[in-house]
């Protein structure tokens, strides 16, 4: 499987949040744990609403959680 050209500082704003769980997470989002984890490894890009949730979690713009890898 290739790597996604995108990566996320998830599990670093969780741990920064009190150290939130990737089942916390998911329900704040509407998500399930198990997808907060494929996310945070690179195995699924998620929705662009889930992308925008994820952030509102945590205060943060888009840019901040997600990181576009250029070539």
């Amino acid at each position: 499987m290739a790597q996604l050209p995108f990566d996320n500082q998830i599990k670093l704003l969780r741990f920064m949040a009190d150290e939130m769980t990737q089942g916390d997470l998911g329900d704040r989002v509407g998500v399930t744990r198990q997808t907060i984890a494929a996310i945070e490894q690179g195995k699924y890009s998620p929705s662009l609403e889930v992308a925008f949730r994820i952030a509102r979690v945590f205060g943060k713009p888009l840019e901040d959680v997600f990181h576009w890898q250029e070539d």
